[in-house]
């Protein structure tokens, strides 16, 4: 999120990367070769007179991308989350006030157009994280300047309904400047289906809530269990903002924004216990961001903006879950989101304030990452999504 920081970076080291000379770099094929193509869609700042959302068509054997298609209507539709069958996306539409929204999207797949399906108030500032709930009856965002968790219950054709539930959180932590109240970056499921995470940068915790979709008959206040919601902790200042598990269902990580630090968790029936704290940002930029570990779950990558701007790259101990750091890539600016393709050969990064989606080649044998050049333009992209 962070809006309100101005990006900068370190002119001549942009497109360049800190690892390799990257176009003698030989890159391995990957263990799922697939020629098929898929639906790339990309979330935005943009205002509703523009195409916010965009659809674009990728190859991921030669990572070449064409446009398909664009929905205009919403404002700021920065960050989405698409249903398993890819029929339905949602959006937030990430105004800092009391128009900021929620937003379900009906996706005809065989013409790749979107269209507007309904949308509803958060009732808390810049959302700016979605997700849906693991059954599929619920939806919900992360508001960063609301502090608080929407949960909206889905109807018949899986539209938003009325009357969410609204989950807010007090408190602060020590850095004067970015928390002075609660921050929420991140809502994501656990893999168990069990608990929902919230992450708070603004008082350095991520919010635990056990969830039952069992009992769920359409009422949102039925899935989040408040009563029985607990905190786990992290170093004071640290800013929590995403979180990604391993493939293996045993380890976490958490980017912290403020810290520029990855923790590394074990996860163990919604209960996650720190092992390890690790430097992605070693510059003190305060401004990490996006965090994805690769299909074979070997490698971590995690992006930081500001200044450097690039993405941290890990190796995972297979039998701890700790980090190792082996590289570092430079990237355009402001890399908000970045995604890596089901094939595992692709790492794709949003340079929000460089207007271009970068293409990296990923070497499937060392982690590290090779600019191929194929830039795609597009004015502020925030999030990218894949849709088979």
């Amino acid at each position: 999120m962070n809006k309100q920081l101005i990006a900068l970076c370190m002119g001549g080291m942009i497109m360049g990367a800190c690892t390799s000379s990257p176009q003698k770099q030989a890159v391995p094929m990957v263990e799922a070769e697939t020629s098929e193509e898929m639906y790339m869609l990309v979330g935005s700042y943009a205002t509703p007179n523009e195409e916010g959302i965009k659809v674009y068509r990728f190859e991921e054997r030669t990572g070449d991308a064409r446009y398909v298609s664009g929905l205009k209507g919403i404002s700021n539709p920065s960050y989405l989350t698409p249903s398993p069958d890819g029929e339905r996306i949602y959006a937030v539409g990430e105004d800092e006030g009391e128009t900021a929204t929620a937003n379900a999207i009906r996706f005809d797949k065989e013409q790749g157009v979107l269209t507007l399906l309904n949308t509803q108030f958060t009732k808390g500032g810049a959302p700016c994280y979605i997700t849906l709930s693991p059954s599929g009856k619920f939806v919900l965002t992360a508001n960063y300047f609301g502090g608080s968790v929407t949960v909206f219950s889905l109807g018949k054709e899986r539209e938003l309904l009325s009357g969410a539930q609204l989950v807010s959180f007090v408190g602060n932590g020590p850095d004067k400047e970015r928390q002075t109240q609660p921050y929420l970056h991140c809502v994501e499921f656990t893999p168990d289906a069990r608990f929902l995470l919230a992450d708070d940068l603004g008082t350095d915790q991520i919010h635990v809530f056990p969830v039952d979709e069992g009992s769920a008959d359409g009422v949102s206040s039925f899935l989040l269990n408040q009563s029985e919601e607990y905190q786990v902790k992290v170093e004071p200042g640290s800013g929590p903002r995403h979180i990604c598990f391993h493939p293996n269902r045993k380890f976490a990580y958490l980017i912290n924004e403020l810290s520029g630090k990855v923790i590394a968790f074990s996860y163990d029936k919604g209960k996650l216990a720190a092992t390890q704290y690790i430097e992605a940002d070693t510059v003190g930029a305060k401004g990490s961001a996006d965090i994805h570990i690769s299909p074979d779950g070997k490698y971590l990558y995690a992006s930081n903006r500001l200044k450097a701007d690039g993405i941290a790259i890990f190796s995972i101990d297979q039998e701890t879950g700790t980090l190792t750091r082996i590289g570092y890539q430079l990237t355009g600016i402001h890399p908000r989101n970045f995604i890596i393709t089901p094939n595992g050969r692709y790492l794709l990064v949003a340079c929000r304030d460089s207007n271009v989606i970068q293409v990296f080649e990923r070497n499937s044998q060392t982690g590290l990452l090779t600019d191929t050049g194929r830039n795609i333009q597009t004015p502020s992209p925030v999030c990218l999504k894949f849709v088979r």
